[in-house]
């Protein structure tokens, strides 16, 4: 019992980092509004792991990606420490337990990335039907933008309604339920 109240607080605090962690990079990603509650909220509880990281993690086509490589390192040993205290330790065969161990993290990383467009998605369509002037919707916007732009470009609207966020929850509860639902049991059975 304490075994299991162990691992969700650990699970909780970690998935919790993973998740700020994520959604800085990808708020700078999809260039979202920069000074809004969110983001500065963000960059201050990541800032003590992001500033020093950048030292060592380079930027790539003005992306910070030392966001994104601490998430996987944060997601990665959340996994190995739910393995040591379930008792499954690595024994002789550490370097297998480890690179599946990177895997099953990389792939947890693309479905936390799924759900947090998902949710992106899901509020910006609210805000336009309850509010449409509120203050968080260029933030959602900006989070949705370049998927909803893909669908937008092909798809018009029907009766002044616009339907890419249907395509895009669609496409992404696809995703989650084939190739990510397929890595992640692949990766999971290497332990």
């Amino acid at each position: 019992m304490i075994t299991n109240a162990l691992i969700f607080l650990l699970t909780t605090v970690f998935g919790l980092f993973v998740v700020a962690l994520l959604l800085r990079f990808y708020l700078q990603w999809a260039r979202a509004a920069y000074r809004n509650p969110l983001s500065e909220f963000l960059q201050a509880l990541t800032d003590f792991m992001v500033r020093p990281a950048r030292r060592f993690i380079p930027g790539l086509w003005g992306l910070d990606l030392s966001s994104l490589v601490l998430a996987w390192l944060v997601q990665w040993v959340e996994i190995l420490l739910v393995l040591e205290i379930r008792g499954r330790g690595f024994g002789g065969d550490a370097g297998p337990a480890l690179a599946a161990g990177a895997l099953l993290a990389l792939v947890m990383l693309a479905k936390i990335g799924l759900y947090i467009v998902m949710a992106a998605v899901i509020v910006q369509v609210v805000l336009s039907w309850v509010a449409p002037h509120s203050p968080l919707m260029p933030l959602a916007n900006g989070m949705t933008r370049p998927f909803l732009r893909v669908f937008q470009r092909r798809i018009p609207p029907i009766g002044n309604v616009d339907l890419s966020p249907l395509f895009v929850l669609v496409v992404i509860q696809l995703l989650l339920m084939l190739p990510v639902a397929y890595l992640e049991a692949a990766a999971s059975r290497l332990f």
